[in-house]
């Protein structure tokens, strides 16, 4: 990318800067960011310009993009067993959506860095009691107390430290073998059999059975051939407490650019997306592929500003548009966006985000969401791009692999009422793994109908760890 000579990892702090915490000790907090600067990084330049190249792809109608994980990361509840269920889970969405839509499928986690949460106002009151605003567990603690509430500038070198545990069991995850294809159709397979809608996923299942036995015995199995055993997977958070994120952006001794080294991929949210703002303005220099969110409010040319911003050379794969409009909405407010950008020939991946748009309150006061409407979203957002013409790239879900009662309906059919059994999110709801595989092998029946609308042609992207399960 073209270095931004008026550009610096600490330009952001002459621009506005929304949803940025106020230290009460400042001396504090210049303690923890030399701290921070010292630390080893925790992904390498080398991956975040592999992520890029496969986003390319995704760009070109030659691979899907699935991204997924927590809402927000808690301290708390930092266990191997909940990192390797959402893991597992992100994988078994991933085969289901490699055989959907015959292409690869780039696999990018919530996870390793997403501490922290924008707020819609910077206090919350009690009974009167006014304090301020959980942001996620690498600002504040979620209790209801002054000292739990007040800014801690030391929760970032924890928030460091759990994402360094994190990335290592990941890596070994999906280099080891656990994320071998045949291992995780075989989770599938166990899926179908327990749920509701076996039927309906049976056939998929039977056939992606049969391929890999016909693979098998043409003598492509884990031990020949590493692209079944071993897997790309990649990280990714919201970019917001850029002081955290300064202090990990590192010049690449290669290629001489700047890289924040938290995360392969970095976003900005629908709150902090200013083309004049401290986050766009940090974003603009990192060679990181980015993405941006975009709300209902989000006016073409403003989306254009953004893209002139953050990808101004037109590098295919540095930028996703990560679309949030709501299920009764996405087919009205998406449209002007995709057709403005196709007119200016600009590249980016089109992500659906059906998670925000669709939040509300149960009536027994628990936030949800209910699958329904998450699922309308989605194929809305297909049907979009189909009439427009351009490549609908990918999904972005709030999910968990634990088995949580925050989202109601699908196949389990969960209730209002049933909300307060396991609701464990410290900020938005999630779906649990039985949800999330539901909706992949939903997702799947829309990429296979849509490539059965196509005429048969070969995709140029050649196989490899950008698929599915392995």
């Amino acid at each position: 990318m073209t270095k931004a000579t008026d550009w610096s990892p600490a330009s952001w702090r002459a621009k506005p800067a929304r949803q940025i915490p106020t230290y009460p000790d400042q001396g504090a907090l210049q303690d923890v960011e030399r701290t921070l600067v010292r630390m080893p990084p925790l992904v390498f330049a080398g991956e975040a310009r592999n992520l890029k190249r496969q986003l390319a792809r995704v760009a070109a109608g030659e691979a899907f993009l699935l991204q997924g994980g927590d809402c927000a990361e808690s301290f708390a509840e930092f266990h191997p067993d909940n990192i390797r269920d959402t893991f597992r889970v992100l994988l078994q969405m991933a085969v289901v959506l490699t055989f959907g839509a015959a292409l690869p499928v780039v696999k990018v986690g919530r996870l390793a860095g997403q501490f922290v949460k924008p707020r819609s106002n910077d206090t919350e009151t009690i009974d009167g009691v006014s304090l301020p605003s959980y942001r996620g567990d690498m600002v504040n603690g979620i209790e209801f107390n002054d000292a739990a509430r007040t800014p801690d500038p030391a929760r970032m070198v924890q928030g460091y430290n759990q994402s360094a545990s994190t990335l290592n069991l990941i890596r070994a995850f999906a280099q080891g073998g656990y994320a071998d294809l045949q291992k995780v159709h075989q989770w599938n397979l166990g899926f179908v059999a327990d749920s509701a809608f076996g039927e309906r996923y049976k056939d998929l299942a039977d056939r992606l059975d049969e391929t890999l036995a016909f693979m098998a015995a043409c003598g492509i199995t884990s031990e020949s051939t590493p692209q079944i055993r071993e897997t790309d997977f990649f990280t990714s958070h919201e970019a917001l407490l850029l002081n955290y994120e300064q202090a990990m952006t590192r010049v690449d001794s290669t290629s001489g650019d700047w890289y924040d080294t938290s995360a392969h991929m970095l976003w900005i949210g629908d709150r902090t997306r200013q083309p004049g703002g401290a986050h766009v303005e940090f974003m603009r220099g990192i060679a990181n592929p980015l993405a941006v969110k975009a709300g209902p409010t989000t006016e073409p040319d403003e989306l254009l500003r953004l893209i002139d911003a953050l990808n101004p050379d037109n590098v295919a794969g540095r930028l996703s548009v990560i679309a949030r409009m709501g299920a009764d909405k996405v087919e009205t407010l998406l449209p002007p966006l995709v057709r403005a950008i196709n007119k200016e020939g600009r590249s980016v991946v089109w992500v659906c985000d059906p998670m925000h748009a669709n939040t509300e309150k149960a009536s027994n006061g628990y936030k949800t969401r209910p699958v329904a409407r998450i699922l309308a979203e989605v194929q809305g957002f297909f049907a979009v791009h189909r009439g427009e013409g351009s490549h609908a790239g990918g999904v972005h879900f709030e999910m968990t692999g634990q088995d949580v009662t925050e989202c109601t309906g699908g196949a389990q059919a969960i209730t209002e009422a049933n909300l307060s059994a396991r609701y464990h999110t410290h900020c938005d709801p999630r779906l649990n793994a039985k949800q999330s595989l539901e909706l992949a092998f939903l997702l799947a029946e829309i990429l296979k109908a849509g490539r059965d609308r196509q005429p048969a042609t070969r995709p140029t992207t050649q196989p490899g760890r950008a698929a599915g399960g392995g």
